[in-house]
């Protein structure tokens, strides 16, 4: 895969030539470039912003400096590509969506600043996509988040490749939880399914645990969830030890 980022702030990208990424970058597993679009605007000052049409507050960034950054890029790698554009107007981004634009052979991200884009700007654009309801100083953070996101998912970049598929949000589950040595340590013990080497109990355990945090904390996403014969038993039965640990807990209020 290549990823180019169009960015008036190409040293906001350096973290990720670090940690995994840096390695994939290093084997040539992922090819990653930042183009500041400033080389591309026509005045000595190097603007690439200007005052809206029709009055108004802040500045909007101009065509013609995306524009020609664009047309480098396609010169010099032609061929379909996603081009992205970090707006708060794009659907949000999600692991879903990380999964789809990993199979993607070339990916560009625009990162606007100030108040926006010139709407023209859009017409190069195949997908828009916002982090959640906030607002950033510019769309090199959620850039960076949105690459490091698929970059996992490319074969070869993670190191353990059974890392990915239990992730969370993989299959719309949390992740369960997980224990490392020692089996004690003041006072917290692993639990000793996890300890006795009988790996359909603890593939039980670990998608019951996966379920009653996703129930905890994040019921909206078992509404996505299929779950086969067991991992409907073991939902109900988590459903019903969190109904019997609230009763308890509201009897010991009282």
């Amino acid at each position: 895969m290549r990823i180019d980022v169009l960015s008036i702030f190409p040293d906001m990208f350096a973290p990720l030539t670090q940690s995994m990424i840096g390695k994939a970058l290093e084997k040539d597993l992922l090819q990653f470039q930042v183009t500041d679009f400033r080389q591309y605007s026509h005045d000595k000052h190097h603007h690439v912003d200007d005052t809206p049409y029709g009055g108004g507050a802040g500045m909007l960034l101009k065509p013609e400096p995306i524009f020609e950054a664009m047309d480098a890029i396609n010169a010099t790698h032609p061929g379909d590509k996603r081009v992205i554009l970090l707006d708060p107007a794009g659907k949000t981004f999600n692991q879903g969506e990380a999964k789809k634009l990993a199979k993607e052979d070339h990916l560009v991200f625009i990162c606007g600043h100030y108040e926006g884009y010139d709407e023209r700007i859009r017409s190069l654009v195949t997908d828009e996509y916002s982090l959640g309801d906030f607002v950033l100083t510019g769309g090199e953070l959620p850039a960076m988040v949105m690459i490091d996101a698929i970059a996992r998912l490319l074969p070869g970049v993670l190191g353990n490749a059974e890392s990915a598929p239990t992730d969370s949000f993989e299959n719309n589950l949390l992740e369960y939880p997980e224990y490392t040595r020692p089996a004690s340590y003041r006072g917290m013990d692993v639990p000793f399914v996890l300890q006795n080497g009988d790996h359909q109990k603890i593939a039980d355990w670990r998608l019951k645990e996966a379920l009653r945090r996703t129930l905890l904390r994040r019921p909206d996403l078992l509404e996505h969830v299929e779950l086969d014969t067991t991992g409907k038993r073991l939902l109900r039965e988590v459903r019903g030890e969190e109904a019997g640990r609230a009763l308890d807990d509201k009897l010991s209020d009282e």
